[in-house]
């Protein structure tokens, strides 16, 4: 079943065509890379599929409803999570307290009960405690949940971005190269955490990354944009070994 679906998608800013008649479908439950060199729209594409940007022409569709139009906080409760290249935590809040950020779109209470500490207060309070340290527990963080997020090292700090994005329960989460600054010990764990998030969360993964041993390593699919328009899709197999993805990376 095709949880999202990505028809003739285009955007355009005064006279430059970022993205061009772009068609994507993404099955529920799947890893997919979405790679291409610098400058190639993969993000402007994220943009597009979490309402930052709204597209000049074409659909996305999630799980059959359109989402074009929608603001970000909208479809993010629809079932859209991300991560960006430069981790933005918030990095004078404890660990717990960054994954809680995540967890009041599920958990919400009136502004008497937040200023009264009321018993229902205290009670879901409570609530996203316990689910954020699960969360926690699952990528290995429960034991730092009172650390500062910026007192974590890299690899972790990734790890806490994408705890938090998993904390609002999506069907679709956007890694924006995950392993941007990572070396390769972090990298190797990284591919294991993607592959465990998949799992344990029961979600789908769209990621962009520049790394072709994680790309092909994990990634089921690939798609290849090159100038905003898609040059290539396919296995890891087949899109790695194609004259034309190598000629765009690696020029003539």
């Amino acid at each position: 079943m095709a949880l999202l679906e990505v028809t003739d998608l285009g955007i355009s800013f005064g006279g430059l065509r970022a993205v061009d008649e772009l068609n994507m479908t993404l099955e529920e439950g799947s890893l997919v890379g979405l790679i291409g060199p610098n400058g190639a729209g993969k993000t402007t594409v994220f943009n597009m599929l979490t309402g930052v940007y709204r597209p000049t022409d074409g659909g996305i569709r999630l799980a059959g409803e359109n989402i074009v139009g929608k603001k970000p906080h909208e479809i993010c409760k629809m079932g859209i999570a991300r991560t960006f290249q430069n981790i933005r935590l918030f990095n004078k809040l404890t660990v717990l307290d960054n994954v809680k950020v995540g967890l009041h779109n599920e958990i919400t209470y009136s502004l008497a009960e937040s200023l009264l500490h009321v018993g229902s207060y205290r009670k879901k309070e409570k609530m996203m405690d316990e689910r954020a340290m699960e969360i926690l527990k699952v990528f290995d963080l429960d034991g730092q949940w009172d650390y500062k997020a910026t007192n974590l090292p890299y690899g972790k700090q990734r790890k806490l971005e994408i705890s938090r994005a998993l904390a609002t329960d999506p069907k679709l989460l956007l890694l924006d190269e995950p392993a941007a600054g990572m070396n390769p010990n972090e990298t190797e764990e990284l591919m294991e955490t993607i592959e465990l998030v998949r799992e344990k969360f029961h979600v789908t993964v769209l990621l962009i990354e520049h790394d072709m041993k994680l790309v092909s390593g994990i990634c089921e699919y690939l798609y290849v944009l090159n100038f905003g328009r898609l040059l290539a899709e396919g296995t890891p197999a087949q899109v790695l070994s194609n004259p034309e993805v190598i000629t765009a990376y690696l020029g003539d």
